[in-house]
């Protein structure tokens, strides 16, 4: 019995890397019953070294940006109107490991007679340093990092989007994901309103995937492991939408609490330490001033 069926895996891509993104379409194709590619206006040629893993695939192009998030939305719609259980989000940089949607689909069935479960998401391992994130409980000041072991599931307050396994039911409970986000705290948001509507979301130790978070890693003497690094243009989402999700009803109080005080640190880290730090200080500035204006959808410009 195929431990993925009724799972369509979604992949949203912009200028995808094709080495990456044949790696994440076979692995895709091995453990899921369909997979669905949305595209953010890439070049015309984007997937011509990918073409041949494309057998089977329903891709969708758009001409321009609409973003992670709604690209996601038009990936759940397909799952939704062909009558798929599940769906497994997976960004373009995002591999899954072997037997990764069975060990979900099992940790989801042990899980669900017993509670209301609204996703279960893998263990990211950066590609870059090899090291596995760990899955989250938010706290004051601090929040609580879970790694897990073998067999655990964690039972955490929000679940990265990509490498997550969400039944149809919850989606159409829930909702989507908020297509005025655009790309940053997506996962946040829609991980928030599925805690506040009485839902759990649990981690999976035995699910792993390779994935890389941030533009870059940046090494230092000070952090071992290196620090994750955003350009300009992400900076801009990352503090419009935080702004904006302070707001929201169901959006925890002790995470905005203890978000205060990691915007206040990346905005000055980002502006005095990491190049090019004027043009980091504007979109951060820019994304700030939008966020308090109710701002959403694209960047301007």
């Amino acid at each position: 019995m195929n431990a993925a069926r009724g799972t369509c895996a979604v992949i949203v891509t912009y200028r995808p890397v094709a080495a990456t993104l044949r790696s994440s379409l076979q692995a895709c194709r091995e453990q899921a019953d369909a997979v669905f590619v949305f595209d953010n206006a890439s070049p015309t040629d984007a997937f011509d070294g990918v073409a041949d893993v494309l057998e089977g695939v329903e891709l969708r192009r758009s001409a321009t940006n609409i973003g992670l998030a709604a690209g996601c939305n038009r990936g759940i719609d397909f799952a939704r109107d062909n009558g798929f259980r599940f769906v497994l989000l997976l960004d373009q940089d995002s591999v899954p490991g072997p037997g990764m949607v069975a060990a979900l689909r099992d940790a989801f069935d042990a899980l669900s007679p017993s509670q209301r479960v609204a996703a279960v998401g893998t263990v990211p391992v950066d590609a870059r340093n090899g090291l596995p994130a760990p899955f989250v409980r938010i706290g004051f000041p601090f929040n609580r990092r879970i790694v897990g072991g073998p067999g655990e599931c964690v039972d955490c307050d929000f679940l990265i989007s990509s490498g997550c396994l969400v039944p149809m039911p919850v989606l159409d409970a829930v909702g989507d994901m908020d297509a005025g986000l655009f790309i940053d705290n997506v996962d946040l948001d829609w991980s928030f309103r599925a805690r506040s509507a009485g839902y759990r979301l649990f981690g999976v130790c035995d699910a792993r995937m390779r994935h890389c978070i941030g533009d870059r890693l940046l090494r230092s003497r000070w952090v071992p492991t290196g620090v994750l690094v955003h350009g300009p243009v992400r900076l801009y989402y990352m503090m419009r939408n935080r702004v904006l999700l302070y707001r929201r009803a169901h959006v925890p109080r002790t995470w905005v609490a203890q978000d205060v005080l990691r915007l206040c640190g990346k905005l000055v880290r980002m502006s005095l330490l990491v190049a090019p730090r004027m043009r980091n200080l504007r979109a951060m500035a820019a994304g700030l001033r939008d966020g308090m204006r109710g701002r959403t959808g694209p960047a301007p410009g």
